[in-house]
């Protein structure tokens, strides 16, 4: 628990279900005011709930991030209520599982909009505010997917892709204004959240994250790091999402009918596709009528709790001078012994 003086503002989107709401607990444990921001009220007043029964404020907002207007009044009413703003963390973002063709023009747009727009949107309205005070973090929750994409995710894919060029032109711009408001990235695998159970499908089966798959509280520890530690570039969360991002850089043709064979069956389980999966794409899932998902989805029974890949991205450093020193020390072991 931080102490009074340490408690942050912070601001947490999509913080409803998955990610976000995960996050959003654990910047509440440590006694952090948070608002909460996301379409769905029902979800909405579960997760300030859950803040509230942290000890910390809670400031739930219903606010489609795909509105500029509406973020910025969101910001504002955020900074009157609770304080400045110190740390925003972009979560929220919707998808479609289907092949690229049988994704609707207008349905490729909302998940764009929300999906990539959304977090321009949030940057801006952080920015607006942090900047003329120089302090503040913002993390943006990304993907291996940002990197690499796969089948049946070209909307949500690109949209991440377009992330990585955003969050890489806005980090050189502060660091050329030599500013102390710092962004940074944190990549993310295969998490076991709600999404599966509410966006729009189009597959036959029922929709699944590609294993190796963690839990929610894997990834908000990570978040929770990144804040605190905002001057690094980026963060990689799960070994997949480092194997992947490698695999990429060296082998991408192979990866490509790597993907082709196995990705359409990797993402989907035996099961069919609920006849009443709710859709969120246009209307949230959990809003009026609807219920509240949590974090976590369908797949608790196979989701990794630890990410060891996480600590060495968190203590690159210290591993590398650890290596050093390894190599070093052999390396006068066999001159001692050549001697």
């Amino acid at each position: 628990m931080t102490s009074q003086n340490d408690r942050r503002v912070v601001v947490v989107t999509g913080a409803t279900g998955g990610i976000g709401r995960a996050t959003a607990r654990r910047f509440a444990a440590r006694g952090d005011a948070v608002a909460l921001l996301a379409r769905g009220t029902t979800g909405l007043d579960a997760a300030a709930a859950e803040v509230t029964a942290a000890g910390a404020r809670a400031l739930p907002l219903s606010v489609d991030m795909a509105d500029h207007r509406a973020v910025e009044k969101a910001a504002e009413r955020i900074e009157q209520e609770l304080g400045e703003i110190d740390v925003w963390v972009n979560v929220a973002f919707t998808s479609v599982f289907a092949p690229f063709a049988d994704i609707e023009p207008e349905e490729f747009q909302r998940v764009t909009d929300v999906t990539y727009h959304g977090y321009v949107n949030g940057t801006r309205a952080a920015l607006a505010r942090m900047r003329p005070r120089d302090h503040g973090a913002i993390v943006q929750v990304g993907s291996a997917l940002g990197h690499r994409g796969i089948p049946l995710q070209s909307a949500y894919c690109g949209a991440k892709h377009a992330l990585e060029g955003f969050h890489e032109s806005l980090r050189t711009e502060l660091l050329h204004e030599r500013s102390n408001v710092h962004v940074t990235i944190v990549e993310m695998p295969a998490v076991n959240t709600p999404q599966f159970s509410w966006v729009l499908s189009r597959l036959p089966h029922q929709a699944q994250p590609v294993p190796p798959i963690y839990q929610p509280e894997v990834a908000a520890r990570a978040v929770v790091h990144a804040a605190d530690h905002p001057r690094r570039r980026a963060y990689w969360v799960g070994a997949s999402t480092a194997g992947t991002l490698v695999a990429n850089k060296l082998a991408p043709g192979l990866l490509d009918r790597y993907l082709a064979r196995t990705g359409f069956s990797s993402q989907q389980t035996g099961d069919p596709k609920p006849v009443d999966q709710p859709a969120n794409l246009w209307e949230p899932a959990d809003g009026p009528g609807g219920r509240d998902f949590g974090a976590h989805g369908l797949f608790d029974d196979r989701s990794w709790s630890r990410s060891p890949q996480l600590w060495a991205s968190q203590h690159h450093g210290a591993l590398g001078a650890a290596t050093a020193a390894v190599v070093a020390g052999a390396l006068a072991l066999a001159a001692r012994r050549a001697a």
